[in-house]
């Protein structure tokens, strides 16, 4: 009897961690929406190329409009997720701050809708997704802030996606000078982005996370402000800065999303 207990007690102490470290794929999806800002770097606005040291002083509070995003993402393996992602935003274009503020004055707003499917590193992983005690309701409630660093994933994020536009607003400057005389000018279409970005998560429980994430999206395409110049170098781009909430679903045995215990 004794020599059972003692094999018993190194089996578990043998399997102990490797049965641990895949508790992860109990819950592989996660749900998240997102709030947050857009800024837009068009043709319209901004400085020019060699007055803008890394372009910080094109990111301003009159471009600044807002965004709002719903993914779902699946965790291939520990570190590495692939993202279903839709983001719809304002953008907002204006000639009075940047190099073009003496006389031009152009003036437009945009929306958009942005479909995409990101890949996402995670190269900071939060050590509590693997923690038989963190599934406690008595061990998250008394210590989920023991210990910052184990709970924070940070991750980067890129991918392909596409974004419909359209843009909605002119003012009379703009009309008058460009839309008026050149009809070509597109001003609603369809074009590929592609996105850039990095973010962070805080598990708060088990099941619920919360961080930012800032990213980065080159658009294939000129026109996303109705108006481009022959002076252009390159083509549109935006980003959005948003807060995350992340909601983690159970693995069902079939491996698909287990929505029931949602209801729980």
């Amino acid at each position: 009897m004794v020599k059972r207990l003692i094999v018993m007690c190194m089996v578990v102490s043998f399997t102990a961690p490797f049965v641990s470290g895949q508790l992860w794929k109990m819950k592989r999806y996660e749900a998240t929406a997102a709030i947050g800002t857009s800024q837009f770097y068009g043709d319209i606005g901004g400085y020019t190329i060699g007055e803008n040291a890394l372009g910080f002083k094109d990111i301003t509070f009159i471009q600044t409009r807002y965004s709002v995003n719903g993914s779902f993402r699946y965790f291939i393996t520990d570190n590495f997720s692939a993202r279903l992602s839709l983001t719809w935003a304002a953008l907002h274009a204006d000639d009075r701050r940047g190099s073009n503020n003496d006389g031009r004055l152009y003036e437009t707003s945009s929306f958009l809708y942005e479909p995409a499917l990101l890949g996402e590193y995670y190269f900071v992983r939060n050590r509590e997704r693997n923690s038989f005690l963190f599934q406690t309701y008595s061990y998250r409630r008394a210590n989920r802030l023991r210990d910052f660093f184990r709970s924070v994933d940070v991750y980067a994020l890129t991918g392909i996606g596409g974004a419909g536009y359209n843009v909605f607003y002119g003012n009379d400057k703009i009309q008058e000078e460009k839309w008026d005389l050149d009809p070509t000018l597109r001003r609603s279409g369809f074009t590929a982005v592609i996105p850039l970005g990095v973010g962070a998560k805080l598990a708060i429980d088990p099941n619920l996370l919360v961080g930012v994430e800032l990213a980065g999206r080159y658009a294939l395409s000129d026109y996303l402000d109705g108006y481009t110049s022959v002076y252009s170098k390159r083509n549109d781009a935006y980003h959005t800065f948003s807060v995350t909430v992340s909601y983690r679903i159970k693995t069902a045995r079939n491996g698909l999303p287990d929505f029931r215990t949602l209801r729980q």
